[in-house]
């Protein structure tokens, strides 16, 4: 039995604004999720009978994403019914936790084969959608936090506050995304990860905006601030626009993943491999800071340091999540995001994880780059982070 996880292939959707009118908007989550499973297996040339498992991530597991989307998904691509699937919510790293666990299964002796994928529809299953009208924490959590918690875009402004991240700094940081995804497209450095979705036109990211500008963002106001979140937190002079947030999505991707092998056995060149992974809780209120201690903690179980990373995918949820990363990393700016990041690309949140795995991949083999990590902040105070290794 090989004791590598190879990546064989990585793939994704053009990313569609997540609204009513939006490019993706159209398309059932299911058949999004399913078209990139039939596009996987048929450009590979693999029977999609010998896959092993079909890991997904969604985050609002509702309405049209209920009922183990997943598993749906498969069955809509047309894989034989014994393949199975399953969908797990690690909030916005769920798709990154998919290919952990499809990576985790192969590594252990468990499976040869197995697909990591995520889907979100944030036009037709808005965000929120699982708690509306509900309480989904309790009394027990309610009594250990009696000040309550937060939305995401209060911890992202509790974030800038700290480090000191003026507003000129976080437009400035989310211009630059869009100015470089922009090239990105332009060059043509999508064109080796993006794959049509059947019954839409284009491929290109319908939420990049050329020409975009600090000076055109510095007009927007502050997305979060409500007046009594303004009492509670009156250190706050509110900074987190949505100009420098990730905008809703909608999209699918998707990671083949197996043993060496099994790639050699099939005749499939890898084109990376997995060298660590680690995942980390972390203060609920700030939330989004995992991404500090889980890049130490992946870094050190792979041997590495910042020195040998070519590049960092770290998901731009909110701007203040990067910046106040690479002040408590030291890591070199010009190796983040280098294809531009969440704010531009958007994050479609149960598909981000394999979104930026497949972006980074496809990055590393355009520049010769060898090792690239990536790390995702989650709801709830939680991150996970993987190393790759180009093949």
């Amino acid at each position: 039995m090989s004791t590598e996880a190879v990546i064989v292939d990585v793939i994704r959707t053009p990313v569609g604004r997540g609204k009513p009118g939006g490019m993706l908007s159209g398309v059932h989550p299911v058949d999004l999720l399913a078209g990139v499973l039939d596009t996987l297996v048929n450009r590979n040339d693999l029977d999609p009978g010998l896959v092993d498992d079909v890991i997904g991530g969604c985050v609002s597991q509702v309405g049209e994403q209920s009922s183990n989307v997943t598993r749906n998904a498969v069955l809509a691509a047309g894989f034989p019914e014994h393949v199975p699937g399953t969908t797990i919510d690690r909030q916005c790293g769920s798709s990154q936790q998919a290919a952990t666990f499809a990576a985790q299964a192969v590594l252990a002796g468990q499976a040869e084969i197995v697909i990591a994928c995520g889907v979100e529809s944030m036009s037709r299953v808005p965000l929120g959608s699982g708690a509306a009208g509900a309480d989904p924490f309790g009394s027990r959590l309610a009594a250990r936090y009696p000040d309550g918690l937060v939305n995401q875009g209060v911890s992202a402004e509790l974030i800038a506050a700290k480090w000191g991240l003026s507003r000129d700094e976080l437009d400035a940081y989310a211009a630059r995304s869009h100015e470089r995804a922009a090239a990105a497209g332009a060059s043509g450095a999508f064109a080796t990860e993006v794959v049509p979705v059947p019954g839409v036109d284009g491929l290109a990211d319908e939420t990049v905006r050329p020409g975009t500008t600090a000076e055109g963002l510095a007009g927007l106001n502050p997305a979060f601030r409500t007046d009594a979140l303004a009492d509670r937190f009156p250190e706050l002079d509110w900074r987190i626009t949505p100009g420098n947030s990730s905008p809703l999505t909608d999209g699918a991707s998707a990671a083949l993943i197996m043993s060496a092998d099994a790639a050699s056995k099939l005749g499939l060149e890898p084109r990376a491999r997995f060298r660590s992974f680690s995942v980390v809780g972390s203060d609920p209120l700030f939330m989004l800071t995992g991404v500090v201690p889980a890049t130490e903690r992946v870094l050190e179980r792979a041997g590495l340091t910042h020195e040998d990373i070519d590049a960092y995918e770290v998901n731009e949820a909110f701007a203040s999540v990067p910046l106040a990363w690479l002040a408590e990393t030291g890591a070199d700016a010009a190796k983040l995001n280098p294809r531009g990041g969440a704010i531009a690309l958007g994050h479609a949140l149960g598909s981000s994880g394999t979104r930026l795995l497949t972006t980074l991949v496809n990055h590393l083999e355009a520049s010769g780059g060898r090792y690239g990590l990536q790390t995702m902040c989650e709801g709830g105070g939680m991150a996970n982070a993987t190393i790759i290794e180009r093949l």
